[in-house]
């Protein structure tokens, strides 16, 4: 099995230390979020994660979104709708995935662009690369205050154009050397989507993709389930370690998707141990078989302390070499 992460790592933006960083600070053209991102790759690989991210150090899943996008704002910490959404010129998240992949490659020269995770419906457990990000149409629109524009009654259609943006941003990342692109749509199992719009959306915003595509659904997926089976993804990514009833699901699935398969709660500070995540992932694998599994954390880990974050990767990591 591979593993990955849903994306956040505890990774704050650097202050300038060298000379050459504190002259870049005085021109104006210093980066703070660059070294943020070497961090949380460097913190990554060293936890043994084979499929990692850009840590999502330039702020929450919504703000790094909601602030470019035109038609968009970030106001006193909430997202706006305040104009027709359009899709950009240019990408949100490219320059810190090749970012990222650089950093990987220095490491280790096992980390590829565009690595060829899923092939023939089967996942390469071989392959090392970078995960490409994107907070879906649905969970934005449901997030944003809507003034001006969209009404309420508008709603869909803003979630439909959102997603229109979106695919030109996952291609961005494609070209980027993304081995993966994720869409983090919580708000499907809030009770609070429509379900319909979401799976025109996603398809939507997947459209023309030549690499795999996954969506995170974090929270209880008992009732949406079956839905989401029926999304044009490949990867389906649930928590199952901090709500252990998601395994209910897996029982008697028709299942047609590779399961991203949560196994440590980043809800808790609490380090699971290794033997305590292992007996999670036996339990999965008797469900939907270790072919079917890519193993990762319930969700981002942003809100954790470093050294926690950190543990619960290297722990899980460790508890799959115990299933291997």
């Amino acid at each position: 099995m591979l593993t990955t992460v849903v994306g956040s790592y505890p990774s704050p933006p650097q202050e300038p230390a060298s000379l050459g960083s504190k002259i870049s600070a005085l021109l104006g053209s210093f980066d703070p979020y660059k070294q943020a991102v070497e961090f949380a790759v460097q913190e990554q690989i060293a936890a043994g994660i084979d499929i990692i991210s850009t840590g999502q150090v330039r702020g929450d899943m919504i703000e790094i979104f909601s602030r470019d996008i035109t038609g968009m704002a970030w106001e006193e910490g909430t997202s706006k709708i305040k104009g027709k959404i359009l899709p950009l010129n240019y990408s949100i998240g490219a320059e810190d995935l090749q970012i990222a992949l650089k950093t990987a490659h220095k490491i280790s020269d096992n980390f590829h662009a565009s690595a060829g995770v899923i092939a023939n419906g089967k996942i390469n457990e071989d392959v090392k690369g970078v995960k490409g990000i994107i907070t879906g149409p649905t969970t934005l629109v449901l997030s944003s205050r809507l003034e001006g524009f969209y009404t309420m009654d508008d709603r869909d259609k803003a979630i439909i154009d959102l997603a229109y943006a979106l695919n030109k941003e996952a291609k961005y990342l494609e070209g980027a050397g993304a081995a993966i692109i994720q869409f983090d749509e919580p708000f499907l199992s809030t009770g609070m989507a429509d379900i319909p719009t979401a799976l025109k959306a996603i398809k939507i915003a997947c459209d023309g993709l030549k690499i795999p595509v996954a969506m995170h659904v974090c929270g209880d997926v008992t009732q949406i389930f079956g839905k989401l089976m029926k999304f044009p993804v490949d990867i389906v990514d649930c928590e199952f370690a901090g709500i252990k009833r998601n395994l209910e699901v897996l029982e008697n699935s028709d299942l047609k998707k590779i399961i991203g398969f949560g196994c440590v709660d980043t809800k808790t500070e609490n380090v699971e141990t290794p033997e305590e995540i292992h007996e999670l992932l036996r339990k999965g694998a008797e469900l939907v078989g270790v072919e079917n599994m890519m193993i990762d954390p319930d969700c981002g880990m942003r809100m954790l302390p470093e050294k926690v974050a950190y543990q619960k990767l290297k722990n899980m990591t460790e508890a799959l070499k115990w299933l291997s």
